[in-house]
């Protein structure tokens, strides 16, 4: 009798662990490519969705280096988040090696989340090697623009109805509730932005024309002299001239950018430096794409005060 008591009380609390790896075992897991997608996935998909992104924040998401486990990743992925427009090519090499059917081009489970956003800076003339790291169908770095969230979720939606059509009336409230919170923040972010309206500014790469746009400001150059090459001599004292004369306020990096070579820049143009996605990645859950764009505008309005 005492044995099977002890039995009986060792199952007791084995159960709610039980419990929890099925409730972790029945969620939908998602892979995205960076981490954008990742927080506006969790923000559609909320408690029913599991979400890893294959690049990490510290990372260009340019050039990742493929590697078996993150094609174990897609593996087992029931959805597979795409940013598109070239931006994640490298992606394509990961589900090969991860050999499922669900997440190939044209399965169930695959998200282009560019589909039907407004591209900018789409080249009108042929594009080859030579010209850097330029994409033919324009430029993907359209999640850093707040504004294009809507259309984003709406891919997302979609691809997480496909694979669980039976919660798509919880990942429609989802949505819903993260773009009016979103809404709400972006009428901060305006405001925060209104008194700089038309402020020029200098990005190290030609990844932020997106956000530059929504808000009104002006992009005047970039650090590299070509996209994804390390500028010349030249080009930097030209840029700095450019710098002065036109007045810039702010000189926009990344974390994965050369941050040493940037702040020299601000120094001698009398910029400031400032970096963005520095909290990317930072939080997860439904509104860490608002903490992350949140921490962006307002060091942006503080740098061009």
């Amino acid at each position: 009798m005492r044995t099977l008591i002890q039995i009986l009380a060792t199952a007791a609390l084995a159960l709610p662990l039980l419990q929890g790896s099925a409730n972790a075992a029945d969620k939908i897991r998602v892979v995205t490519t960076i981490t954008d997608l990742k927080s506006l996935t969790e923000a559609v998909g909320g408690d029913l969705v599991e979400v890893d992104a294959l690049v990490r924040p510290s990372q260009n998401p340019h050039d990742l280096e493929v590697r078996p486990s993150l094609m174990v990743k897609v593996r087992r992925a029931d959805l597979f988040v795409m940013n598109g427009l070239d931006l994640d090519q490298w992606a394509e090499v990961v589900v090969q090696g991860g050999n499922n059917s669900k997440v190939i081009a044209g399965g169930p489970g695959r998200v282009d989340a560019s589909r039907g956003i407004p591209v900018l800076e789409v080249p009108t003339t042929r594009v080859d090697r030579s010209m850097g790291d330029v994409h033919p169908f324009g430029n993907p770095h359209y999640t850093l623009d707040p504004g294009m969230a809507p259309i984003v979720t709406t891919n997302i939606l979609e691809g997480l109805a496909r694979v669980a059509p039976q919660h798509q009336a919880t990942f429609e409230r989802n949505r819903q509730a993260f773009l009016a919170r979103l809404e709400a923040a972006m009428s901060g972010w305006t405001r925060a932005l209104e008194p700089v309206k038309g402020a020029k500014l200098v990005v190290y790469h030609n990844n932020l024309i997106y956000l530059v746009t929504r808000f009104g400001l002006v992009q005047v150059g970039t650090v590299e002299d070509r996209p994804g090459i390390p500028p010349s001599p030249g080009h930097l004292t030209r840029l700095i001239r450019q710098m002065k004369e036109e007045g810039v306020k702010a000189i926009l990096v990344e974390p994965w950018s050369d941050q040493t070579l940037t702040a020299r820049i601000a120094q001698e143009s009398g910029a400031k430096m400032v970096v963005l996605n520095a909290k990317l990645g930072a939080t997860s859950g439904p509104d860490a794409y608002i903490a992350s764009t949140n921490a962006n505008i307002t060091a942006l309005a503080q740098a061009l005060r």
